[in-house]
Formats: structure tokens, sequence, C-alpha cells
């Protein structure tokens, strides 16, 4: 809930702290932004853009697609490396499937995505989750020094930000696909490629505000039916790249279940 993790919020105007009153977030400065009824608020300055934020059918894609478990050991290791974290903050939190996983009794979590159709799952993942629609390029609505760990799960690095909302002590948990990421499926399918630099570019991304802890590397292999492919495919940003009556057809010629892999690096940052 919002009322859980308001100390950490802030204006995104004026970077003033907010009150929750009803269904609305309001700061001294006069500045009001809506609570909406599924309980997420939008923090989006006024004026701003959703961009490329996932559609509708993408969250729902992913909520399908997690929901059956088939990233359940990656959920649980996150779970794991976040453990003893009193507030964590997702940020690209998409459904808030990884966030609510990780939440141990007493922790709360604050969950950023650009999209609203995100948030509106998020807010609902677990009650100790507050849902925030923001830019994670922009400034983020929370105040320097507010949370404990941030997990950051395919999703954009904003470095600066991401060190001044971070306690001293705390960490930054990255996960991002390897070049193995789906394998056979991308030449199949026509889907995005991961390319062998990942990692080098992640660290560049995030050098001069983070240095890298410790790395690690999660493969599975997930036996996944046509119709899960194509939900595999929808949530993710080959979802923008390959036309729904191809990525039909292509999926129709694999055999039925095939082994797809899984490959995803951990990284930490301090």
């Amino acid at each position: 809930m919002l009322a859980d993790v308001l100390d950490a919020l802030r204006c995104p105007l004026c970077a003033e702290a907010l009150t929750l009153g009803g269904r609305s977030l309001t700061c001294p400065g006069g500045h009001s932004f809506d609570v909406a009824r599924q309980g997420y608020a939008n923090l989006l300055p006024g004026g701003a853009r959703p961009g490329t934020a996932d559609t509708p059918e993408m969250v729902r894609a992913r909520d399908a697609f997690l929901g059956a478990g088939h990233f359940a050991p990656l959920a649980a290791a996150l779970a794991g490396r976040l453990s003893g974290a009193g507030r964590i903050l997702d940020a690209g939190a998409g459904t808030g499937h990884y966030l609510a996983a990780a939440l141990a009794p007493g922790s709360t979590g604050i969950a950023l995505d650009l999209s609203k159709h995100a948030a509106r799952r998020a807010a609902r993942a677990h009650p100790r989750i507050g849902a925030v629609v923001a830019d994670l390029w922009q400034d983020l609505p929370l105040r320097a020094a507010s949370v404990d760990a941030i997990l950051n799960v395919f999703a954009p690095r904003n470095a600066v930000e991401y060190r001044r909302v971070l306690r001293p002590d705390g960490a930054l948990h990255t996960v991002t696909p390897s070049s193995r990421h789906l394998g056979p499926l991308i030449a199949e399918l026509g889907l995005l490629t991961v390319d062998d630099r990942k990692n080098e570019r992640t660290d560049d991304t995030l050098a001069g505000s983070f240095t890298l802890a410790s790395r690690d590397t999660l493969d599975l292999t997930a036996d996944l039916g046509h119709a899960e492919i194509a939900t595999l495919v929808g949530m993710g940003p080959s979802a923008h790249h390959v036309p729904a009556d191809d990525l039909a057809e292509r999926i129709g010629k694999l055999p039925d279940p095939f082994p797809v892999p899984l490959s995803f690096v951990l990284s930490v940052y301090r």
C-alpha cells in the first residue's frame, strides 16, 4: 500500500514531501497527483509522455508467463539475495512479480514503472507494495537514501538517480539476459538478439556511481508449448518487432513442446 512507503516518496515537481489524502497525493507546494482506484499513484510530471511503456497486452502476457512459474528459480535467487533488506525499490517493476517474491515479513517495496497497466497489477501483487507510475530516465519521485536495495530486472538503469535514492550501505541488483537467452528461438522467430558485450555495457552505464561487487549466471531450460512461446515473446521487447501473423506462423513450425534456454546474468553493484 502507498501508506507503507509514503515516507520515501517526494513530489516530482518540487521534491517536497507528499501527504496521502483520499485519492490523491499532495505536497506543501500545492501540487496534487491522482491515486487510482486500483491503488497506484501516478507521479509523472504534467506533460510527461508514456513513451515505450508496456502495453496492456504485454503486461497480460508477462503476468501469465511469470504466474505459470517458468522464471521461479530466478525469483527465488533474487529473494535470497535481497533477504534482510527493509525497503526494496523495484525500478521497472512490471507486474511486481519479483518484488513480491523478495519481500520478507516486515519489509516494504516500492514498484516504479512507466506503464500504468503494469502499476495496476503491481499494486495488487503484495499488500506491502506501493506502486507508482514514474519515468526511470527522469528524476525519481523518491527521497535521497530512502531504500535499502534496488532491484532492476530487464529494465533501464539510471545510475545517478539509483545512487541518490540508495542508502550508502545498500546494493543495486540487476538482471540482464545473457547471449544464450532463448537460444534457437531468436533465429527461428526473428527475435531481438543479445550481444556478447551486454555485461560490459551494463558496467559502463553504471560506472562512476556503482562498482561491480559480484556476478553470477543462472541457466535454465523450459519445455514450452506453442501458446507459452507466444506468451514469452509477447511479454518482451520483441513484441514490438515481430508481426503477430508472422510470429504465429513461425511458432507453428516448431516442435511442440520446444526446449527453450533461459539464461540470466545476476549482478550486484555497490
